[in-house]
């Protein structure tokens, strides 16, 4: 095992900005299967602390934070002060960071800085004692990450049981098992993240046969040709995908989107089920098919709408 750069590996939360987030929370809540959590307004800037590209700011944010059985689900909606989140919802909503916890934040981001990341924005938190900071990776991870520092451990909320008389998460899970990214380049983008999470790089596997993945693309079968790697880490799997010439969501993404994070994906059971359900709330299929190896199918929903992020469901096939 190499040093992290980060310190660690566990990515613990994915932060969505969006511009309504009563709308957000109400969608997350059916997904999830909750009670549609409130939002708090974080503190002014004598509180907070914003430095923004080197610039003190008086950016204020409405977050909320939902706990799952993997990882922290974040929203934010910025007010119209500058930040990164501000300015990342001038182009889009969407997945804005991935974070990690550090017991050392300057220690973290001098060896950060030392390997060409650069810190975008850093303040306080306004909830609890700590700090944040957000590192300049995505011209070679393609998302930005976050580093969190705490004066005191994270309380985690007990989890209680679930009742027949208790909301029920609507594809029959609430937890998150992977998040994917769309990359021009797998291998340069996979030698940056295991330099950042300090694991050696997985083997990169191409697309099956077509007649083992059968994949269906907006109703055309296609080849899907693609070059994927996947990196474990202790809560979640990172996806990275380089599409080929051939028609598929992928290469749809990186030609009409660029590189990005381009999904997050749930196992479930009885797919045909949870595509229908899916489907009856105006969320269409893109591009289904079964896994390179044969030993399950997926499935991309067009959830973009309320979630501003494709939602894959993923079924493996019993032994």
């Amino acid at each position: 095992m190499r040093e992290a750069l980060l310190g660690n590996s566990e990515l613990n939360q994915i932060c969505f900005v969006v511009n309504d987030i009563e709308k957000a929370a109400g969608a997350f809540a059916t997904l999830l299967g909750i009670e549609k959590p409130n939002w708090f307004l974080t503190g002014t800037r004598e509180v907070s602390q914003i430095v923004f590209n080197g610039v003190p700011t008086d950016a204020r944010n409405k977050l909320i934070f939902i706990n799952t059985p993997s990882v922290q689900i974040e929203l934010i909606e910025p007010d119209q002060e500058p930040s990164t989140m501000r300015e990342f919802l001038g182009k889009q909503e969407g997945i804005h960071h991935v974070a990690f916890n550090t017991d050392d934040m300057k220690k973290q981001l001098a060896l950060l800085s030392e390997n060409g990341y650069g810190v975008i924005q850093t303040g306080e938190f306004t909830a609890s004692k700590g700090r944040y900071a957000y590192v300049d990776t995505v011209p070679n991870c393609k998302t930005m990450v976050e580093l969190l520092e705490r004066d005191e451990p994270q309380p985690i909320p007990p989890v209680k049981p679930r009742t027949a008389e208790d909301p029920q998460p609507l594809l029959g899970t609430d937890t998150l098992t992977q998040i994917a990214v769309v990359v021009k380049d797998l291998d340069a983008a996979a030698d940056a993240y295991c330099s950042l999470l300090g694991v050696e790089k997985p083997n990169v596997l191409r697309e099956g046969p077509s007649d083992v993945t059968q994949v269906v693309f907006r109703g055309e079968p296609t080849e899907a040709k693609a070059r994927f790697l996947f990196i474990k880490t202790p809560l979640i799997e990172i996806e990275l995908i380089e599409p080929g010439d051939s028609p598929s969501t992928w290469k749809e993404h990186l030609e009409t989107k660029g590189e990005g994070v381009h999904h997050i994906s749930f196992l479930v059971k009885n797919m045909d089920e949870k595509m229908a359900i899916l489907e009856e709330k105006g969320y269409p299929v893109i591009q289904k098919g079964n896994f390179w190896n044969g030993k399950g199918r997926y499935a991309y929903m067009d959830t973009t709408s309320d979630y501003h992020v494709i939602i894959e469901l993923l079924e493996k096939f019993e032994a």
